[in-house]
């Protein structure tokens, strides 16, 4: 086979495998987020319920405040 031929194969199994890792990270992401979804305030007023706790909106809006920065 000639050597243009090589090339191509190449570049074209490259494209091939970016795409298909590619979407499978993106149906990975998409199934973990479903089954693990990220803490809204409704679960941070459960969890401070749990405690023990009585948070006021103003607890509730600092912690959620901390837990953005932390993700950033």
């Amino acid at each position: 086979m000639q050597t243009w031929i090589w090339i191509v194969i190449i570049i074209v199994a490259l494209i091939a495998g970016v795409a298909i890792g590619f979407f499978a990270a993106r149906q990975y992401m998409m199934k973990y987020l479903k089954e693990n979804p990220p803490i809204n305030e409704q679960m941070l007023r459960m969890m401070m319920a749990q405690m023990g706790r009585k948070p006021s909106e103003k607890q509730v809006k600092q912690m959620m405040n901390q837990m953005n920065k932390m993700q950033k």
